[in-house]
């Protein structure tokens, strides 16, 4: 039983290992998770209710989970051998569907929560609220482009902890 909870909690910490990752090793899981920033501030601004928040927050997660899995693809189809690299790039486009098609649903749920009178207007309205709004805003997307495209670098080829154990 506490072999069994052990591994389980294991778990958890290669999901961690794998999400630390993916951000720093990945630049479109940067940009979504910069994106969701947005629009949760957004949301906020908007002034969106929990109701509002739970969509915006789904559609996040959504996103992210397919870059995830978008990017685990791509590891594992990397450099394949010759015979198998049409397979090895349909299936690298096919996770890149994927993410496409989840942030095409992430925007479809934003501009049913956002594309509304009231909500623009009181959006605008806190954005523009005070001068110290739009310096706040310049700064983070002067941090936004640091984070997605300087942050991180190139891909090391190290070994996760559990490679080298059979459970």
């Amino acid at each position: 039983m506490k072999s069994e909870l052990k591994r389980f909690g294991r778990g958890f910490v290669y999901a961690y290992n794998g999400i630390r990752l993916a951000i720093r090793e990945e630049r479109n899981v940067r940009f979504h998770l910069c994106a969701a920033a947005y629009a949760y501030a957004a949301s906020a601004l908007a002034g969106l209710d929990a109701g509002g928040f739970a969509l915006v927050s789904l559609a996040v997660f959504c996103v992210i989970q397919a870059e995830l899995m978008n990017s685990a693809v791509e590891r594992a189809v990397d450099k394949p051998d010759t015979t198998h690299w049409w397979s090895a790039g349909a299936a690298k486009d096919m996770a890149a569907g994927a993410v496409l098609m989840s942030a095409v649903g992430a925007l479809c749920v934003g501009g049913f929560l956002f594309l509304q009178p009231e909500r623009l207007a009181r959006l605008w309205s806190n954005l523009t609220a005070s001068p110290l709004n739009w310096i706040v805003l310049a700064v983070s997307l002067i941090l936004t482009y640091l984070f997605v495209f300087r942050f991180g670098g190139a891909p090391k080829k190290e070994s996760l902890p559990h490679d080298d154990k059979t459970e």
